[in-house]
């Protein structure tokens, strides 16, 4: 198929928040169809050590079992697992980005263990590589990178959660200046019970947000008990204590003042991995529930047989799709941005936290997608499984519950829907972003007559709603955002509203995202026919296209009246318009295809 003439050409990399005004070529774009041999031989060697050295010990590892989960992350660490995103220089692999990626996605299936496996290579690990001197690298990396020393993540404390910057914790240097002395407290803290290495966070002096490697047996450290919750329940969390806890100056992280840094750098990357395990988690919860609808008999047929069934286990396999096409698309998006960053003469540090950066606001769109289509996934297979979903002799139920924290820790999906409207004001405003030219050119479309245009090619109704999708985001943000300059509307005070535009960039940016990769599946051999991709697309673009009217009208209807908003609401009919779609032929279509292969198979 041939890319519209305004795309971009193929090595052009779009910089964060940049495919709101501008367009890319779908053959510039990675998917997962896109995986060489050596990066299946490592999807393979990981899915051997989930089945065989994870999956076989879920009930220990729920117990708790003592030992259990940090030899696990030993043998992890013995295959090389836990520092495929590391230096060799440390004894890490440097696997690329979409290695990575594709490591987590297989880990996502591992329950409580996922917890314990992202919170050591991600939170804990991270900020020491990112933030660390030559010589805090040296001395803590190699036994994290080898499983043999364990790391957690100290931020969160019972008076600061999603406001992590008003953490009560202080350090005080000591008059020789050789250690600064902590008191606080932490919670919610994976990894607490066997860490060997913590990252924490404290006031120095009351007011300095900063960053500490506080080692196991510092004296004045002391942890609570396990906490009891309402899944990942075999994941290790627990308070943390500090009273008088001496922690030489040297294992300063980072800049004093500058922990802030150091919190929300990780968190992207933390946001990005976790949207990727939630959505490895998906694909093994649908499987679940496709077997059982083939293997339940009701009426004298297979529940598989129905519609209502089928409908809810083709939008399982939407959901996960377009999570998929998504993440892989950023994932190799941070690749290209850590190889321009090298070629700039940047570490491979440095590289890394660069494009982790320069994606944030990708990052957030991936946490809050990723973690509700697990949760719609896992609500569904529970409720295909009927009163055998609510036992907990099966797997649904534990999965269930195991999903519901990941819309809560590494920032609330509502903290991230916040984020992801902020940064792309701030990007504007720092001239890294020009949204005000095409929003300017929006308002101008909009005083203007509508043409008449003749769309023609395959999925040319496709490309065009995605652009005019762009201009509703641009028409609604844009009028808010010039209502606030002029004194008459505070953001910050109208939270449903960013929602709304938060929630219309994230069916953008996954429809656009899918776009991508079923036109060039359509260029590809395949075992499965394009026209069950084509229904996968036309549902997902179907159904968003009702969101975006929706989030678009509640929009524009809190702080516009009169004839602006009668202009602003015509402009969204006119920029909504898209064939009806017969949902329920697409969806039988994916259905009777995830039915035949026995599981998602795309």
């Amino acid at each position: 198929m041939t890319q519209n003439p305004d795309q971009v050409l193929q090595g052009d990399t779009l910089k964060g928040g940049e495919f709101l005004i501008k367009e890319t070529a779908s053959n510039s774009v990675f998917i997962p169809e896109d995986f060489n041999e050596e990066q299946l031989m490592v999807k393979d060697m990981v899915l051997d050590f989930l089945n065989t050295e994870v999956i076989p010990m879920t009930d220990r590892i729920e117990k708790m079992e003592e030992g259990l989960a940090p030899a696990l992350l030993e043998k992890m660490g013995e295959l090389g697992l836990l520092g495929s995103h590391m230096p060799e220089s440390y004894g890490g692999m440097e696997m690329d980005t979409n290695t990575n990626t594709l490591i987590c996605d297989v880990m996502g299936p591992s329950g409580s263990f996922s917890t314990t496996y992202a919170a050591h290579t991600g939170i804990g690990m991270l900020p020491i590589l990112y933030f660390g001197t030559e010589e805090q690298k040296k001395k803590y990396l190699p036994g994290l990178i080898s499983g043999k020393v364990a790391a957690a993540y100290c931020l969160t404390e019972p008076s600061s959660g999603s406001d992590a910057l008003a953490a009560k914790t202080k350090a005080v240097l000591t008059e020789d200046g050789k250690h600064y002395i902590l008191n606080g407290q932490k919670m919610w803290i994976s990894n607490a019970g066997f860490a060997d290495v913590f990252v924490v966070f404290a006031q120095v002096d009351g007011e300095k947000f900063t960053g500490f490697i506080v080692e196991r047996d510092t004296p004045g450290m002391t942890l609570g008990a396990e906490e009891q919750k309402l899944g990942i329940k075999g994941s290790s969390t627990r308070q943390v204590f500090f009273e008088n806890a001496k922690i030489p100056a040297e294992n300063v992280l980072g800049d004093i003042g500058k922990g802030h840094l150091i919190a929300f750098n990780v968190l992207n990357v933390g946001r990005f991995k976790l949207c990727v395990l939630c959505n490895g988690g998906s694909k093994e919860s649908a499987n679940t529930a496709i077997k059982y609808a083939k293997e339940r008999i009701q009426f004298n047929q297979p529940i598989a047989n129905f519609g209502a069934i089928q409908h809810k286990l083709a939008e399982q396999a939407i959901k996960i799709f377009t999570v998929d096409s998504a993440q892989y698309r950023v994932s190799d998006l941070m690749e290209q941005s850590k190889k321009a960053s090298s070629t700039k003469g940047l570490s491979f540090e440095e590289a890394k936290l660069v494009a982790a950066e320069e994606y944030a606001i990708e990052c957030s769109i991936l946490k809050i997608a990723g973690s509700e289509a697990l949760d719609y996934v896992v609500d569904e297979t529970l409720q295909v499984h009927g009163g055998m979903g609510f036992s907990e002799e099966g797997t649904a139920a534990k999965a269930y519950r195991d999903s519901r924290i990941s819309r809560i820790y590494e920032g609330t999906n509502e903290i991230n829907r916040m984020l992801i409207v902020d940064m792309l004001f701030k990007k504007a405003m720092k001239g890294k972003l020009d949204i005000v030219g095409p929003a300017w050119a929006v308002q101008k479309e909009l005083a203007s007559m509508p043409g008449f245009e003749t769309l023609e090619g395959t999925y040319a109704q496709e490309s065009k709603i995605l652009k005019d999708w762009k201009k509703v985001i641009l028409m609604t943000a844009g009028a808010a955002a010039k209502m606030q300059m002029d004194g008459e509307l505070n953001l910050k005070e109208e939270q449903e509203i960013l929602s709304n535009v938060a929630d219309m960039m994230c069916d953008l940016y996954l429809a656009e995202s899918t776009f991508h990769r079923i036109v060039r599946l359509n260029e590809m051999d395949t075992d499965i026919d394009q026209e069950v991709y084509d229904a996968i697309l036309k549902v997902f673009v179907h159904d968003a296209n009702a969101r975006i009217v929706k989030n678009a009208t509640d929009a524009l209807c809190s702080f516009a009246e009169g004839d602006l908003l009668k202009t602003m609401l015509m402009g969204l009919k006119r920029f909504t318009k898209y064939p009806p779609v017969n949902v329920k032929k697409a969806r039988r279509l994916i259905a009777k295809t995830v039915i035949d292969a026995d599981g998602y198979c795309f």
